[in-house]
């Protein structure tokens, strides 16, 4: 049994802690958070783990793994600290607020020889998972353009998304980092060589140390595809959200979807000229399978993977969406 420790136990941590619980390969040895009422849910989960104040009691247990949903202020120093006392860790998105810091978490992760996994769960959907088949087999031909859409009606109800210092950003850092990471996945993690970029907040041109509720922006990578993405926080759209991911090759479509303005049912079609063809219908519990895969492949023995550095990428493609362009 792999012992872990859950660090923040919101409802996204207690959500990914009972996935990870669920696979039969976790002992939640120590849960951890501000609240006494989210800590104490997360303890109904596992009645048998300690409830510590800090990481560093945390870490003192004797830990495989750290599991990290605090503010993403506190990812990459808690992500560090856990990586250089020997735990692996899985952390909520963004990993750092900049490519710095995830790079400095990346380096640490390497130094240490340990797992080091992000919760960029749209990976795991079976849509997704099954466009990823279709355009590394070769099924769209040359992927050309690439149309990514995460439109979030309500936005997040926590002051400090709203503080730049703490959250890094807006509808970007909260929402793009999924739309980035998605398509530069099933693309086979390709070189972003240009970046144009609009950030808005309140219907203006972001200024100052304000966080964007809206943006746009066109990512130009290596082999010449071009990718168009647009987030926003509370936009007029008729529906709770819109999440679109499109792929457009030579040789054919395809396209993930979320449907009725769900935030969690989705729909993949597979297009060939007029006709459209449904490749998934959907699936259910997708949330937590990202944490469930590192947990599989920490039981497995894996340590440092090179996949880990797609994640610094991911992150100064967000440094170049903010800086309004680069390339």
């Amino acid at each position: 049994m792999l012992k872990l420790g859950f660090l923040g136990t919101g409802w996204i941590g207690r959500h990914r802690m009972a996935a990870m619980l669920g696979t039969g390969l976790v002992e939640a040895v120590a849960v951890s958070d501000p609240s006494a009422e989210m800590a104490a849910e997360a303890r109904a989960l596992a009645p048998e783990a300690a409830l510590v104040g800090s990481l560093n009691e945390m870490l003192a247990l004797g830990l495989d793994g750290v599991v990290i949903a605090s503010p993403s202020a506190l990812h990459a120093e808690q992500s560090i600290v856990a990586l250089e006392a020997g735990a692996a860790v899985f952390c909520q998105k963004p990993l750092g607020r900049s490519a710095a810091e995830a790079a400095a978490v990346v380096a640490a992760a390497r130094d240490a020889d340990r797992l080091l996994g992000v919760d960029f769960s749209y990976r795991f959907t079976d849509g997704v998972a099954k466009i990823a088949e279709i355009v590394r087999d070769g099924g769209l031909g040359r992927v050309q353009a690439v149309d990514l859409v995460f439109h979030n009606a309500y936005g997040p109800d926590k002051p400090w998304f709203y503080d730049r210092a703490q959250s890094g950003g807006g509808c970007v850092m909260d929402l793009g980092v999924h739309l980035v990471d998605l398509a530069l996945w099933v693309l086979g993690l390709p070189e972003v060589v240009r970046v144009e970029s609009h950030l808005f907040a309140g219907g203006v041109p972001l200024v100052g140390d304000a966080v964007e509720d809206f943006a746009v922006a066109t990512l130009t990578l290596t082999g010449g595809t071009v990718v168009r993405l647009a987030c926003s926080w509370r936009l007029h759209a008729g529906r709770d959200a819109v999440i679109e991911a499109s792929f457009y090759g030579s040789e054919g479509g395809a396209g993930f979807r979320n449907v009725g303005g769900s935030f969690y049912d989705f729909v993949a079609d597979r297009y060939r000229g007029t006709v459209s063809e449904r490749v998934s219908e959907g699936d259910a519990d997708w949330g937590g399978r990202a944490g469930v895969d590192w947990v599989r492949r920490l039981a497995g023995g894996e340590r440092f993977g090179q996949d880990a550095e797609a994640l610094v990428t991911v992150a100064a493609t967000l440094d170049a969406i903010y800086a309004g362009g680069v390339g």
